[in-house]
Formats: C-alpha cells, structure tokens, sequence
C-alpha cells in the first residue's frame, strides 16, 4: 500500500516519462508535490523502490523506471496516461476551475488566447502547484501522443520547458500552437505527433512559450 505522497509521485513520473521519454528533474518533482526541499522526494522515491513500484538507474543522469502502478488507491487519481474520461452530466468532485480559452488547433496555429469566461473543471490529480488553463483541441496532429480532436488539455503556465515536452506556443504574438518542442540553436521546432503533418521551424525570437501539457481530459460521446 502506497501513501497519498507516494502514489501521486508515482504518477506524475509516469506521466511525464510517458509525454516526454524522460524522467523529471527533482526540482519539477518538488514543485509537482509542493514540497520544499529535494529531500522529501528523495524519501518518497526510495519508498517507492523498496515497495517494487519504481527504479532508479543509478549510472545515468535523471534516470526512472516505472515499474508497476498501484491497482487500488489511497486516493482518487488519473490513470497512467495521465487522461481522465469525464462524465460532463454530473458534478466533479475535488476538482479545479480552470479557465477555458476555447479551441485551439492542433494541426494548424489559431489566434492567440483571449480572456474568457468559460470555466473547466479539472481533477485535483491532474494538477499540483502553479497556475492552469484548459484549451479545446480541434485537429489530429498530436494524435500519436494520444492528443485527439475534442479533448480538453490541461496547461501549466510556464516559460521553462524542455525538449520533447508538449507545449502551447505563441508565434509572432498573434497565433498559438499546441505541439511537441525542440531546440535546433536559435530556433525552435514544433513537432507534430502525425507523419502527415509537416515540422514548423520558427526562430527563437518569434516565439513564447504559454505553458506546457499537465494533463488531458476527454469526453465520451
């Protein structure tokens, strides 16, 4: 039996070695379960090795290995691809309200976001410290990450990412992409997750990061 700190751990280290093929730094496991200090999650990840869920390559850098997910839960919590299928006819319990800026197109960039009044409610599991919003994505160019037309994406506003992660990015102030991100010296390639799409290269300067993927939510019709 896992505790709630090490169940939620596990996940978000799942998640993110699922949407980006590696592990994450102590400092974003730190801020994920709002502890603070590196210490506590040096604990957390050493329980987690004694109890068969986790292993650590100990001769490579920032090296994880998800082992196994717990069956049963001490407490409620995303699957491991880190997608929650909602029933939108009731209410969410322990959720967030996150704002909603409407659709954005995950095959070709939109308009940049506006203020809204829509609201989403997203699952406490899904989100940790740090300031969130949702997007409607429409288009399949993400599909191979998992990412379909009609779902929900759950954002982290944030300026910091890394290669490989998922992002939203903001092109030239005026247009705003959701694609995978990496560095090629002073440009920035935004990848799709669909061989028919075609990779955009956009210099450094044209672009801000508006945060990157947390989490996903996709409704059953």
């Amino acid at each position: 039996m896992l505790t709630r700190k090490q169940h939620k751990l596990l996940l978000f280290i799942d998640a993110h070695l699922k949407q980006t093929g590696f592990s994450p730094s102590f400092d974003e496991m730190k801020e994920a379960m709002g502890l603070k200090s590196k210490s506590g999650i040096h604990r957390l990840i050493s329980g987690l090795e004694e109890r068969g869920f986790l292993r650590r390559h100990h001769h490579r850098a920032r090296a994880l290995e998800v082992i196994q997910l717990p069956e049963m839960a001490p407490a409620p919590a995303a699957p491991s691809t880190n997608v929650v299928h909602a029933d939108f006819s009731r209410p969410a319990a322990q959720t967030l309200k996150v704002p909603l800026y409407g659709r954005i197109a995950a095959g070709l960039p939109i308009e940049a976001m506006a203020e809204t009044d829509s609201f989403l409610d997203v699952p406490l599991t899904l989100v940790g410290t740090g300031e969130y919003y949702a997007l409607e994505v429409t288009g399949d160019s993400m599909i191979d990450a998992g990412i379909m037309d009609g779902d929900f994406v759950v954002i982290r506003r944030t300026e910091s990412v890394e290669n490989g992660q998922i992002v939203v990015a903001l092109i030239d102030d005026n247009d705003v992409t959701l694609k995978r991100l990496r560095r090629k010296g002073n440009a920035i390639a935004l990848e799709p997750a669909n061989p028919n799409y075609e990779t955009r290269i956009v210099p450094a300067e044209r672009l801000k990061i508006q945060g990157k993927l947390a989490g996903l939510i996709r409704r059953y019709h």
